[in-house]
């Protein structure tokens, strides 16, 4: 059997070849019964199936059909990938077929959970993930909320009873000032902008001591605070009303 990568080439040039005319038939047939180039591409179809296997098929088919999206994206393209994203609970904000700041860190986030290049950019990778995607669980369980900060991942899962019902993409502490690991609370919250000996803080939930969950103007795909977890601004507003004092925080690597 042949390696799967090499499968998968074999049926993307034949879906090429296919689908740009490039499986041409005799021209005497052609001639006679134009027509047949249906068959043929029904054919490569088959072929493609077969390569491949009918759940991979249907993955790479969303791929290579799909266009690639980004910042700045609209369209039919972009509110079919908030709605999948949104299926799969990142937290993205209003489904508008505007590809805006709020797609852009819940394209992050899942590429992030799904071991893909962070770049926010929705590709042919992303777009066959989004079609067999890691589904996150969460490491404890409550039968209420709880937030947990996956510091190897860079992502914060709100949960409940055992399932993620909320990702959102974060950034920790850097390497010289690392966010605490362990099992806490929150303690305290504000509602409004804080001024910090370590910068400004938008609607900080403390869990331990000066460590919060907090809205930030920067959140960069890597560990870049001084050990708050930073989510966006509006991830904040959209998080602040699910959130209350006593809910437990778990942060891990």
């Amino acid at each position: 059997m042949s390696p799967p990568t090499s499968r998968v080439r074999r049926a993307a040039a034949l879906v090429a070849l296919a689908t740009t005319g490039g499986l041409l038939l005799p021209v005497s047939t052609a001639q006679a019964a134009p027509r047949q180039q249906a068959p043929v591409v029904t054919q490569v179809a088959t072929q493609v199936t077969t390569e491949l296997g009918a759940t991979a098929t249907a993955r790479y088919a969303l791929a290579t059909t799909q266009p690639t999206l980004r910042q700045g994206s609209r369209g039919a393209a972009v509110t079919t990938l908030q709605r999948r994203l949104a299926a799969l609970h990142y937290d993205l904000g209003t489904i508008d077929g505007d590809f805006g700041p709020s797609t852009f860190h819940a394209v992050v986030a899942f590429q992030k959970v799904n071991g893909l290049s962070r770049d926010g950019i929705v590709g042919p990778n992303t777009w066959a993930k989004l079609s067999s995607p890691v589904i996150p669980k969460p490491r404890y369980r409550h039968s209420g909320l709880s937030l947990e900060a996956n510091l190897s991942r860079q992502v914060l899962y709100l949960a409940r009873d055992g399932q993620v019902i909320r990702i959102l993409d974060a950034s920790s502490g850097k390497a010289s000032t690392p966010t605490v690991r362990g099992n806490f609370s929150i303690t305290r919250r504000i509602d409004g902008w804080r001024q910090s000996d370590l910068g400004m803080l938008w609607k900080p939930n403390y869990f331990y001591r000066g460590y919060a969950v907090h809205g930030a103007t920067s959140v960069p795909n890597y560990p870049a605070s001084h050990g708050c977890v930073r989510v966006t601004i509006p991830a904040m507003n959209r998080l602040w009303g699910t959130i209350k004092v006593g809910l437990p925080v778990h942060v891990y690597a």
